[in-house]
């Protein structure tokens, strides 16, 4: 048995190696004849691509301009100088670069009725997607640990969430997003593609672009299953077991008021964290005889497009700690005006 799994192992090797090598030398010898990819998109019914357009847009803006607020507030108030604030910010960059990746492009593609994308585009937008579609995968999960610890282990707290295992929380959030992205773009954009270069997807995600392969793609796609394992079921089962020993404390508490604010605190956040893992398990872990195109993009704007926005809403711009922070700033800067207009 040792020695088939060894033999598993130094095939993939070999695969990985042989593709990444091949990266460049595919984009010359497999796309001579065109080099872009066309999308099928989601306005492609041009009875509702208006709304659909219009809704999208305000999502995205939404989106940068409430994670940015965020992250603003997150920076410039004392008071939200914790553990926990400290990583809603970083949660709030990833979330702006991770909407920025895809959206823009399918707006302005809108606008000027275009489709394509060049090869060299797509392979930028499925490594940038990856690393930081990963890198919210940990970091949710290891926020989940941190509320955990606040509230079943608030004397260990300081010592547990000190300021260097928040930046190591971050390192390994952001080093297991890039390891995603490094090792599964080089094999995924390196296969042979047929002379239809039609993604029927609004971006240039792994599944379906896969299905545009001319090889033999099996034996890759049980390789990206098992590191969606990895990826999904172990942050997600942190989450799940953190909210569990949450809910269990929460529900000894003595306080009635206390209690309903915690649940309804914590089934806001949990509604959020499946909706995002939930969606991406439809995606990378189902089988494909269970997934139709239309659907596939539905649940793909579950977590690429809504999560991004939903995160800032859910996680912070409902909590009193943030709003009083925005009530400070907003004080300070009618203050700041006065001073100017009495000086004039």
């Amino acid at each position: 048995m040792k020695k088939n799994m060894l033999n598993v192992f130094f095939q993939l090797l070999e695969i990985y190696l042989g593709h990444s090598s091949a990266l460049m030398e595919s984009m010359e010898e497999y796309n001579t004849s065109s080099t872009d990819f066309t999308f099928m998109g989601l306005f492609n019914r041009k009875e509702t691509s208006g709304l659909l357009f219009a809704i999208i847009s305000i999502i995205f803006f939404t989106a940068l301009m409430a994670n940015g607020v965020m992250i603003f507030l997150i920076r410039t108030d004392s008071h939200l100088h914790t553990p926990m604030y400290f990583l809603l910010s970083h949660l709030s960059f990833i979330d702006m670069m991770y909407i920025s990746t895809i959206v823009p492009k399918m707006l302005v593609d809108y606008l000027l009725d275009q489709r394509t994308i060049t090869f060299v585009g797509c392979t930028a937008q499925h490594f940038l997607y990856l690393t930081l579609v990963g890198a919210e995968f940990f970091l949710l999960g290891l926020m989940a640990y941190d509320r955990y610890v606040a509230i079943c282990n608030p004397l260990r707290y300081p010592t547990l969430m000190s300021r260097r295992v928040c930046w190591m929380i971050i390192a390994g959030s952001w080093f297991g997003g890039s390891l995603d992205g490094f090792l599964l773009t080089p094999i995924t954009m390196s296969f042979p593609f047929c002379n239809s270069r039609e993604i029927n997807h609004f971006f240039c995600e792994a599944p379906a672009v896969l299905k545009l392969a001319c090889a033999d793609t099996a034996l890759y796609e049980t390789v990206m299953y098992v590191c969606c394992v990895l990826m999904l079921l172990i942050p997600f089962s942190v989450v799940i077991a953190s909210y569990a020993q949450i809910l269990t404390t929460v529900h000894r508490m003595s306080s009635v008021e206390g209690r309903k604010k915690a649940f309804a605190t914590c089934s806001s956040h949990m509604t959020v964290v499946t909706l995002f893992y939930g969606a991406a398990m439809y995606t990378y872990m189902l089988p494909h005889s269970y997934h139709r195109p239309e659907q596939d993009k539905v649940f793909s704007v579950f977590y690429t497009i809504l999560t991004p926005m939903l995160n800032p809403l859910i996680y912070s711009l409902r909590n009193k700690d943030v709003t009083g922070a925005m009530k400070r700033v907003l004080g300070r800067f009618k203050g700041t005006q006065r001073v100017s207009g009495d000086a004039f």
